[in-house]
């Protein structure tokens, strides 16, 4: 798929012995985790080294230049143990090093310790998402689902998006171990539930064109 679709599936960007030892890594570090997965890993060395594989960060450049910078990453694990559905959305919020008086920005919140607060259309297409296939996503095992093209009309309310949902055909984003999704968090996407018992462990890693979106706003990095 073109990056103007909000997304684009990038197949055998990793070997899958890669993706191994990055699980084997992942699995003995002490990380806060739940049974989803674990929030907040940038930090991890591991998972900073995957961030800035010049693999990866060629596909960035490609969506928000050559100046990005990864700010977050999130490891999602799906499993017969830990299923769960996501409806129809839009990533809207984004982590902030300080709190400011802007009326384009909110509601706000305290996550994890970080400031959040939903950000403008214009902050969020400086933004790009790569979601690293650990596993195979397969069809069964609850893979990202998105609407094409959904990215190009700014931030919905819910009830556009339900429109939007019912009137387009979604795609779902299957890749093999060390596959790449990537997508724009104004794309509208969801994934089901899995009907399956393989795992479907996903490395979300999300890039700013800079971490100084503006004079007064500062992503938060970790």
């Amino acid at each position: 798929m073109c990056a103007d679709d909000g997304f684009a599936i990038y197949p055998h960007v990793f070997e899958p012995t890669e993706m191994l030892r990055a699980l084997t890594v992942l699995s003995s570090e002490v990380i806060e985790r739940s049974k989803a997965g674990a929030r907040r890993i940038l930090g991890v060395p591991t998972v900073r080294q995957l961030a800035n594989d010049p693999r990866l960060m060629a596909i960035v450049n490609d969506f928000v230049g050559p100046t990005a910078v990864p700010f977050r990453a999130t490891l999602f694990d799906k499993s017969a143990t830990a299923n769960w559905l996501v409806v129809w959305h839009q990533d809207t919020a984004l982590p902030l090093r300080e709190r400011f008086d802007d009326r384009e920005w909110g509601p706000w919140s305290v996550k994890g310790g970080v400031i959040h607060a939903h950000a403008p259309a214009w902050a969020l297409e400086q933004v790009i998402a790569l979601r690293v296939s650990l596993d195979d996503s397969t069809r069964t095992n609850g893979p990202l689902r998105v609407l094409p093209g959904s990215h190009r009309h700014g931030v919905f309310s819910d009830q556009q998006v339900a429109q939007l949902a019912s009137a387009t055909t979604p795609v779902d984003c299957t890749a093999a171990s060390g596959g790449v999704v990537a997508m724009r968090p104004l794309t509208v996407h969801a994934s089901s539930k899995s009907t399956d018992d393989r795992p479907r462990r996903v490395l979300h890693i999300e890039y700013a064109s800079t971490v100084r979106l503006a004079s007064h706003v500062e992503l938060s990095v970790g």
